[in-house]
């Protein structure tokens, strides 16, 4: 099986959002190359998950230093 990996993994330029269970303290990154797909992923999991959009991405460090959290309209 080998070592884990101990450096973080680098980030492609695009736009993130970070997808939980209502209540969690940790969730899972998704990647989006538009704003238009990452505007899409929110509206699938809004309903069920807390959404944090986290912003886009550029040389692997986020534009916006402070994650959102999305409300349903």
């Amino acid at each position: 099986m080998g070592r884990p990996a101990t450096r973080p993994t680098k980030l492609k330029d695009g736009y993130y959002i970070e997808i939980r269970n209502k209540g969690a303290r940790s969730g899972v990154k998704l990647y989006s190359a538009t704003k238009l797909q990452m505007h899409r992923a929110i509206k699938m999991y809004e309903r069920s998950k807390e959404v944090f959009i986290l912003g886009e991405s550029v040389n692997g460090k986020f534009v916006d230093k402070e994650p959102k959290l999305h409300v349903v309209d």
